[in-house]
């Protein structure tokens, strides 16, 4: 099971940051991601985190702007947002899996959370 949190209104140029926390005793054996959607839009990737936090990968939009990070001690994987801008306004939801993939599909993922609204105000 995963618990996002940390959504919540800020300002174009702040910076929000997302927590999810897993329950279970493998965590540190799942992939984590983080996904957002806006309504009438597909869910797309923003960020994804290896098991062993080595390798981390980022859309395009977000790089430079969002650190992925995750500490297997707590169980919480972690999505630190800088410089947001309005368009990064969307619910936000973290995801796991155990394949090894592209990593940037939906469907690759087995576990979702909630979800967390981030909404950046121009």
């Amino acid at each position: 099971q995963l618990q996002a949190s940390g959504g919540g209104l800020v300002q174009a140029g702040g910076s929000l940051r997302l927590s999810c926390a897993a329950s279970g005793r493998t965590f540190s054996s799942y992939v984590m991601g983080w996904f957002r959607q806006v309504p009438g839009k597909e869910r797309e990737f923003v960020a994804a985190i290896r098991q062993s936090a080595i390798s981390t990968y980022y859309t395009d939009s977000v790089k430079g702007r969002f650190t992925i990070s995750r500490d297997n001690a707590k169980n919480t994987v972690y999505l630190q947002m800088n410089s947001l801008k309005p368009e990064d306004t969307a619910v936000y939801y973290c995801a796991a899996t155990e394949t090894v993939g592209v990593l940037r599909n939906t469907w690759e993922y087995r576990y979702w959370g909630q979800g967390t609204l981030v909404t950046v105000s121009s």
